[in-house]
């Protein structure tokens, strides 16, 4: 192989060297020869055999792209082809010399980049006729991303809907533009947030993606990597206004793109990599290189590989694949490329594109040829064995993080300007609206002001709405200077005959027969800095639920996931409900879990989809049921006894004996004297922030997520004014809020040093643990009604999403032949993770304890598990349920046996109480009280296969031990120990704490191990991950020296409890860009409540829930035709389906 400099000239073909044999000649410049191994051939050549006809394969590219070392690789075999002598153009001769002084070959290479003079190229081709491996007009097309998507169409290749907009003078027509808000219009074709923005140059890649206002705005900017970057996030929200574009749908493709190369077009290689536009992070191994995994293509995405080298008429060619929705969307072809650092690659690339010149010049040439025919290669993969599972599916339920508090204002409206608006928006079709977009909310601003100008012009006007609800609406809508979709909303609900004159204290003897809206504002709740680290944390501590892994994600805990999902074996959809703080929450869940960086929103847009589609995760608060009203009424009936509780109290308010219930009880005694008392706290606060506000000192206070001391006030003189109504009563369902406002206060305001909320906490809290989980039921009949209601949908699909595991799907499959270092690629994992309130938190809940799951008195486990949840007072932020399941494969797939599931909960962050008033569970996976001593088999190969001597509790494959402690910033917090054999460590029994194995397992590539791994909760995951400040670079800029792993602190992790709480101390690390974080509180690890339970029980529980509730549906149903047959005044409205 030569590469001819320009001076050379036509000369040059003198000194054109014979391609190598089979044997080759190594890696030492294959195809060239010193001088002094000319001057020893001229010396032979008397004896020589006359050489045999050559064809000679002419490289035409710029130097950066021929000199490459995929290219030399893929060169290096191409000359051991007995026939075939390559020779590489220079670049200087491309640029500099005319075509007609280049050499002459019979099969040219060559491909446009960067400076490529793509006229000359054809010139040549014109002038010597070579064999074209990749057709070199074909690629002026390809320049052009125009010209790409119309071929692709005419093929009938799938792309993401798309339009482009011209800035041509000549071509006005594809030149209208309209940008809104959330959407642009392009040439009459609407493209709502978000969407893509690609420049028509395919040299320029600067595209760009804009996210909708309700996700947060702005855009992210992709270009060509720099460095580890590939993208940056852009609070710029406006399109480009100069330059042609095609705008088209972004595609939900869960953060992951597929590049695939041709080679032909009965050849694809396909791999993973974290697509840039998630968060602009290039994930690179220990050489620098980005990391990605090859997959296998589908039959269909291998016939899309088939049309785009045929149609491009580009032998060589890779192009970019989305997988979104069930789909497969070409949305780039790049043109002549090769796979990076594949061996298998360039093997088959060499072999591939030897046969394909032999087959197409051998017969001029006389050359005798036939391509050689070889065995399949037989995909092995391993499969489990003995007592091994593997881990199939992991569902988790989770409320969303740390908030501000929530707060919420009704009224009744009458004026026809609501009613316009009403309709505008569609209300009539279900007779509710919900307004969040920046655009509708100013409309209801504008509305609010001109009435209010109106009343003070007509003071005794014709207006009936009321001045101060009408202030404090223009009020709030006015905060913070602009509209965001995910801290504000207004609702409204049509009532054909007035709204109940009780509402919000209006005089109940007014006559309400018009029609008239409730207009119900809802704003705070949104997720602060500290509920944002909550989620990131958790995600992180998340992956240690996975199997382990090896290769370039070894260096930390939680590898084993990351594996999985940059190899397409992990399934994972992750669902939130509509509100803002719960999608943030799943997005910065899903930054830790998959270890990303950057801004919450490109990740919320691509990672979390909404589920507000039949209620899965929303409900509508302000919409109760028959049941929960009646619920309510007794609630607030028992609550207003002026008398220390009685034991018919006790009776009426806690028939189902819960522990927690009955403590708070204990603490309230009288509820009525207890509401003075939290009423007279709540006085003497608003006293004391006047106060404040009055000192000079206090006038820049900015209190935590800038807060000011006068909205602080507000909040408070509303749950004042609301809480004790003129008649004197109390309004018991101002309680959460109260608890909810103090609570936020301790933990996030405490430097204020206000007097009495410690006092105000507790007794608020006693009244809240009585009353919120009332509020969702009081009997267990009440409760499993309620909890149906709010989590029907949820229920169904947890269901669908067990019974999907074990079906046979067209899974993403990783590429066997590639999988060196993947333990089992044949594994796939099913995740969906469901983040939401805390209503349908309650309601899951519920339906496990009351729905007859287990009979807990032939089941001592659940026994334990039910008086576990029955001390637990709060459902607190980042609770969990989480319901895992695993597959015995040597079982009979009909069998029981086959399909093994695990129940397990989390109170979630801990709450401002003293630690010892906690309840603890049996930790997490505990052995089952009738395990013996266990015997390990020794042969580490990456699983652990434990099998018990006796009873039926068994280890699989990815079991994780116990939770170890909570581990800050202390020294011992990064110590690792490098294991060369596995070991195990059993912990005395206790009636606490059964027997537990401890095993570690060396991470293969590197000589360490993550002794965190052991706990599920440790925050110890963060020490490794690209997107957390790394703890030995905390250390060295703090001056502290990290001590070597030692036995010493393994066996400290080893012999601890298994309860100790999960911390999140370095949270407030100066790098982690959460300024004033406070304090950010625990996490409770995962407690099982049950890990002997099969499929086929889990599966006919949830179905014979739902079929329960589906038929005392029907039968209300039914009952209610009834009514309106015999009363049809009854069913005054009905809305439009």
């Amino acid at each position: 192989m030569w590469s001819l400099p320009a001076s050379e000239g036509e000369s040059a073909t003198a000194h054109f060297f014979l391609g190598a044999g089979d044997e080759g000649l190594g890696t030492r410049g294959i195809g060239m020869r010193t001088e002094e191994s000319d001057n020893e051939l001229l010396e032979d050549e008397e004896d020589e055999v006359p050489p045999e006809p050559q064809i000679i394969v002419g490289i035409c590219a710029m130097t950066k792209k021929s000199k490459s070392k995929p290219m030399t690789q893929i060169l290096e075999r191409l000359c051991r082809f007995d026939y075939l002598t390559v020779i590489i153009l220079g670049e200087d001769v491309i640029l500099n010399e005319p075509v007609e002084n280049w050499p002459s070959c019979h099969c040219l290479i060559s491909f446009h980049s960067k400076g490529f003079p793509l006229d000359k190229a054809v010139a040549y081709s014109k002038l010597r006729n070579p064999f074209l491996i990749n057709d070199l007009a074909m690629q002026y097309y390809i320049q052009d991303r125009r010209e790409v998507y119309r071929i692709l169409q005419e093929e009938g290749i799938d792309l993401p809907r798309y339009a482009v907009l011209n800035r041509d003078p000549a071509r006005p027509e594809e030149c209208n533009l309209i940008e809104g808000e959330d959407q642009v219009e392009v040439n009459g074709a609407v493209f709502p947030k978000p969407f893509v923005e690609k420049p028509v140059s395919a040299e320029d890649h600067n595209v760009y993606i804009y996210y909708p206002s309700s996700a947060g705005g702005g855009s992210q900017r992709l270009f060509r990597k720099i460095g580890s970057r590939s993208s940056v996030y852009s609070p710029e929200s406006s399109v480009r206004k100069t330059g042609s574009y095609i705008y088209e749908e972004f595609m939900p493709t869960d953060g992951t793109d597929v590049k695939v190369y041709t080679v032909g077009p009965d050849y694809a290689h396909a791999e993973a990599r974290k697509s840039p536009a998630l968060d602009g992070k290039v994930e690179r191994d220990s050489e620098g290189k980005e990391i990605r995994y090859p997959v296998m293509l589908t039959a269909m995405e291998k016939l899309v590989a088939r049309k785009v080298c045929v149609a491009f008429k580009q032998t060589v060619c890779g192009f970019d694949l989305l997988r979104a929705n069930g789909h497969s969307f070409v949305c780039d072809v790049n043109g002549f490329s090769f796979v990076k650092n594949s061996m298998k690659y360039y093997d088959d690339c060499a072999k591939i594109l030897g046969n394909t010149i032999m087959r197409e010049l051998a017969p001029q040439f006389q050359i005798p040829w036939s391509i050689p025919t070889e065995a399949e290669d037989i995909p092995i993969v391993p499969t489990t064995s003995g007592t091994m599972m593997e881990l199939r599916c992991v569902i988790a339920i989770i409320r969303h993080g740390d908030r501000t508090p929530k707060q919420k204002m009704k009224m009744e409206v009458t004026h026809p300007r609501f009613f316009s608006l009403f309709e505008k928006h569609g209300g009539y079709k279900t007779g509710k609206l919900k307004l969040k977009r920046p655009e509708q909310l100013q409309e209801v601003l504008d509305i609010t002001r001109l009435l209010l100008a109106e009343l003070e012009k007509e003071p005794g006007g014709e207006i009936e709405e009321k001045t101060g609800k009408l202030e404090q609406l223009k009020s709030v809508l006015e905060m913070y200077g602009h509209f965001s979709g995910i801290n504000r909303k207004v609702q409204l609900t049509y009532y054909p005959h007035g709204v109940k004159a009780t509402n919000e204290g209006q005089d109940p003897q007014r006559e309400a027969l018009a029609p008239s809206l409730l207009l119900v504002l809802k704003w705070g709740g949104e997720l602060t800095p500290a509920g944002r680290v909550q989620a990131e944390e958790l995600g992180r501590a998340f992956r240690c639920m996975y199997p382990g892994g090896q290769g370039d994600y070894a260096g930390f805990p939680g590898c084993g996931l990351l594996r999985l999902h940059s190899t397409f074996r992990h399934d994972l959809k992750i669902y939130a409900s509509d509100e803002g703080r719960v999608q943030m929450t799943a997005a910065a869940f899903a930054k830790g879990l998959l270890a990303l960086e950057g801004e919450l929103t490109p990740i919320l847009v691509q990672m979390v989809k909404s589920a507000n589609m039949n209620g899965l995760l929303d409900s509508d608060g302000d919409s109760l049921s028959s049941c929960q009203h009646r619920v309510k009424a007794r609630l607030h009936h028992i609550l207003q006894q002026d008398a220390p509780f009685g034991p018919e109290d006790y009776d009426q308010l806690a028939p189902t004996g819960s522990t927690s219930l009955l403590n708070s009880m204990a603490v309230i005694q009288n509820p009525v004297k207890v509401c003075d008392q939290v009423f007279a706290l709540i006085e003497n606060l608003t006293h004391q922030i006047r106060e404040r506000m009055q000192d000079p000192k206090s006038v820049d206070l900015q209190l935590y997520h800038s807060e000011t001391l006068e909205l602080m006030l507000q909040r408070w003189s509303k749950l004042e004014r609301d809480f004790r109504q003129k008649s004197g009563r109390y309004d018991i369902s101002k309680i959460p809020d109260i608890y909810d406002c103090v609570k936020y206060d301790v933990q996030h305001n405490g430097s204020l040093g206000l007097q009495g909320t410690a006092e105000l906490l507790r007794l608020s809290k006693a009244l809240a643990d009585v009353v919120i989980p009332q509020e969702y039921g009081i009997s267990r009949e009440e409760k499993l009604e309620i909890a149906v209601g709010f989590c029907l949908p949820l229920l169904r699909k947890i269901l669908l999403d067990l019974q999907r595991t074990h079906e046979d799907e067209s899974v993403n499959k990783l590429h066997p032949l590639y999988s060196r270092g993947v333990l089992s690629p044949g594994r796939h994992v099913r995740t969906r993770l469901y983040f939401t309130s805390e209503s349908h938190v309650h309601s899951l809940l519920s339906v496990f304890r009351y729905g007859g799951l287990l009979d807990e008195t032939q089941d001592a486990q659940w026994q334990r598990a039910l008086a576990y949840l029955s001390a637990i007072s709060e459902l607190n932020y980042m609770t969990q349920i989480v319901i895992m399941l695993y597959e015995d494969n040597t079982r009979d797939p009909l069998s029981e046996e086959r399909f093994h599931v695990e129940l397990h909960f989390s109170p979630g962050v801990k709450g401002v109480e003293e630690e010892g008033s906690a309840p603890t569970g049996c930790g997490f996976r505990p052995a089952s009280s009738e395990v013996g001593l266990s015997v390990m088999n020794m042969q580490c190969t990456g699983n652990l296969d434990l099998i018990p001597l006796r009873g039926r509790r068994r280890r699989r494959s990815g079991d994780l031990p116990r939770p170890s402690p909570a581990i800050g910033l202390q020294p011992r917090a990064v110590s690792t120990t490098h294991l060369a054999s596995c070991t195990q460590v059993s912990l005395p029994t206790s009636s606490s704490f059964p027997a537990s194995v401890f095993a570690f397992w060396d991470l293969g590539t590197q000589n360490t191990i993550c002794s965190q791994c052991t706990g599920l909760f440790s925050t110890t995951v963060l020490g490794g991950s690209s997107s957390a400040p790394n703890l030995q670079d905390y250390a060295r800029s703090h001056g502290k020296k990290l001590p070597p792993a030692s036995l010493k602190h393994r066996d400290e992790l080893l012999f601890v409890p298994a309860v100790k709480r999960f911390s999140v101390s370095f949270a407030k690390h100066p790098t982690n860009g959460f300024e004033g974080c406070s304090m950010v509180p625990t996490i409770y690890p995962l407690e099982t409540l049950h890990n002997a339970l099969s499929l086929r029980q889990v599966s006919e529980f949830l179905s014979r829930v739902c079929q329960r509730h589906t038929d005392a549906q029907a039968q209300a149903s039914a009952g209610m035709e009834n009514t309106f047959i015999l009363y049809p005044c009854l069913c005054p409205y009905s809305y439009a389906s």
